[in-house]
């Protein structure tokens, strides 16, 4: 069974740093691309960064230069390392990957960036 469990998010002020994890079981982890999505309140679900199987990184534009995408591959687990933190920023956000084609989603962690 597939499992995808996030954690590391919080109540950060402006400018901070947060840093999430999302522990994946179930999977061949080291051969999948990894995703981080956001969510805001009455916004759909964005994309936020991947990492894919070799270490390659995109980001999206609203997070470059903020936010870096890594992978530990002996720990199975996919970080989101979030810095100079805006209020914008605040959502819940979910790692994916596809599993036979279906995307496969954690819970998400709340990520709130207010003074």
């Amino acid at each position: 069974q597939v499992q995808l469990v996030e954690s590391g998010g919080g109540l950060v002020q402006p400018g901070g740093s947060l840093r999430l994890s999302c522990a994946a079981s179930g999977i061949i982890f080291n051969m999948k691309d990894m995703k981080w999505y956001c969510q805001a309140p009455g916004k759909e679900r964005e994309f936020v960064a991947v990492i894919t199987s070799r270490g390659t990184t995109n980001y999206a534009d609203s997070v470059k230069g903020r936010f870096t995408i890594s992978r530990d591959n002996a720990k199975n687990t996919v970080y989101l390392e979030m810095n100079s933190l805006k209020p914008e920023d605040t959502a819940v956000y979910y790692c994916t990957t596809f599993v036979a084609g279906t995307a496969k989603w954690g819970q998400g962690t709340q990520v709130t960036v207010s003074s």
